[in-house]
């Protein structure tokens, strides 16, 4: 399996930040990815890395001015929400019946956030300075030598594991009622007055009922004469009528999946049609090159509306090295996913034109959003919401053919920036802890984060980053075509020494992945 080559860039302090304002507080580390594997950008991930194109990313938490966190949803758990529900209703009565009812428009889901994307943080050109040869996969020759002048120590490599934890249902508790001085209390006799016209409850009149209670009452009652008559017209004892009565109740109602509303089965005389269509991001895949076109005008259209952009902000070179260049090889494995692993666009088709395009990796623990460009048009059919709920469902899709995939990775939650606080109403949720990197449930995170925008998930004090670096001489380097550890290149290095670098990118990866990655230096 090739190796991932990574040329770390270091951190870039004093940018402006599109969430808070701010002109210097962003500080992030970064690093160009020219291949990678999606095992090496899973394990990236869960230690708070992110990818916008070529370019992988992580926010410095203690020190940005907007800490983001990032977030996964448990999406074989996940329950929609009555507001993700309305959408998805929403979507149906627009296909069956052209039902175009605008509602308050939903949050975007998702990274749909140009400034985070940081395609300007370093030059795209500085990619093209590094000669192919010196990038092309290596053979065993150039290995061997180096591994005999540097002998493995035998310790075994690290694994980092995710702890997986399940979230707790979060319950809302109403306040009792407190006496009020004055009044009288509930074991005092209270005479009630009628009320004055327009004022209060009638009471003489029977209190209002739901309709579902009554359409549960009239459904119990057929079905409770429909079982008396099958007993041929016998007579049952009270009991026994009550024991009938009791097992005729319908089951606690089972609340619909997003698989009910998605794979429902519309009428033959339905509006419109809508294709979900994924096709892996690569100018060879037939699907993807004849779409091209369109799906970069849709978003130069999406970015121009919603993102204010000029016209040579968004062209045919930015949407390529923004969207469409990724680092990640397709993979696949026997027990993977049919389709693969790697970078896709998940195109949503209406009646035989692309209405919006998801951008997806598929991980081995999960499918990572990454972004999301849709037609302004179409805002009053929630777009966002729909695409996010749509990915959850593709979650689960690919969990039965590739079981360790379970989880929907929503990019970053920044709890700082209230209008991104969206993310979290995808339940049950977990946010990454900054220091240890573990997943912690949401509900126990949000009380921190009120106190303090920047915070430590993990309140185990004696709890560590298990994946944390333990011997930078371990650390890959591809140095002129060949591979060695970081301890013999730094013997053959000739000039100012590098080590505060090389620490620097191999405490913000891990143990892990710097024994796996290749470190380029020229």
């Amino acid at each position: 399996m090739p190796a991932a080559v990574v040329e770390y860039k270091g951190w870039k302090e004093g940018r402006g930040c599109g969430y808070c304002g701010s002109e210097r507080g962003k500080v992030s580390a970064g690093m160009w990815a020219h291949s990678m594997t999606v095992q090496d950008y899973q394990d990236l991930i869960d230690r708070g890395w992110r990818r916008s194109g070529k370019y992988v990313y992580k926010p410095i938490m203690n020190q940005t001015c907007c800490p983001q966190y990032t977030i996964r949803c448990q999406a074989l758990h996940f329950q929609a929400s009555k507001s993700h529900k309305k959408v998805l209703k929403k979507m149906l009565k627009f296909l069956s019946k052209g039902d175009v009812s605008k509602v308050a428009s939903e949050e975007e889901p998702m990274d749909s956030h140009i400034e985070d994307a940081v395609p300007c943080d370093f030059p795209y050109k500085s990619e093209s300075q590094v000669s192919q040869s010196e990038l092309t996969p290596l053979g065993v020759d150039h290995t061997e030598s180096v591994q005999n002048e540097d002998k493995d120590s035998g310790e075994t490599k690290e694994e980092v594991n995710v702890q997986k934890v399940e979230s707790d249902s979060l319950q809302i508790c109403a306040a009792k009622d407190t006496p009020v001085p004055g009044e009288p209390s509930h074991s005092a006799k209270v005479v009630h007055a009628p009320p004055k016209p327009g004022k209060g409850a009638d009471l003489s009149k029977p209190l209002c009922r739901k309709a579902k209670d009554i359409r549960k009452e009239r459904k119990l009652q057929k079905l409770l004469q429909n079982q008396k008559c099958t007993l041929e017209g016998s007579q049952l004892p009270g009991g026994d009528q009550a024991f009938l009565l009791q097992n005729s109740k319908p089951k606690t109602n089972q609340p619909k999946t997003i698989e009910d509303f998605v794979l429902v089965s519309l009428p033959d005389d339905a509006r419109h049609k809508l294709e979900v269509r994924l096709v892996p991001v690569s100018f060879e895949d037939p699907q993807f090159k004849s779409s091209f076109n369109q799906s970069a005008t849709l978003f130069a259209k999406y970015q121009m509306s919603v993102h204010k952009d000029t016209p040579s902000d968004c062209g045919e070179n930015e949407f390529t090295r923004f969207l469409c260049d990724s680092p990640l090889e397709a993979e696949h494995a026997p027990n993977g996913p049919e389709c693969g692993y790697g970078s896709f666009h998940q195109q949503y088709w209406l009646d035989g034109k692309i209405i919006a395009v998801g951008v997806i990796d598929i991980l081995p623990y999960c499918v990572s959003s990454v972004y999301l460009y849709y037609d302004p048009d179409f805002s009053f059919l929630s777009l966002g919401v729909y695409s996010a709920l749509r990915e959850i469902a593709f979650t689960r899709q690919l969990h039965e053919k590739a079981p360790d995939l379970c989880f929907y990775y929503m990019g970053f939650y920044i709890h700082s920036c209230p209008k991104m606080r969206y993310k979290g109403q995808y339940r049950p949720s977990d946010l990454l802890c900054p220091e240890t990197y573990v997943w912690m449930p949401i509900e126990q995170c949000l009380p921190l984060l009120e106190n303090s925008k920047y915070s430590r998930f993990n309140q185990d004090g004696k709890a560590v980053d298990e994946g944390r670096l333990k011997e930078l001489g371990r650390v890959r380097v591809l140095h002129k075509r060949t591979v060695m550890p970081y301890s013999v290149y730094k013997k053959r290095r000739k000039g100012p020494s590098d080590e505060a670098n090389v620490q620097q990118y191999a405490s913000l990866v891990g143990q892990t992945c710097s024994e796996r990655m290749l470190l380029f230096r020229s």
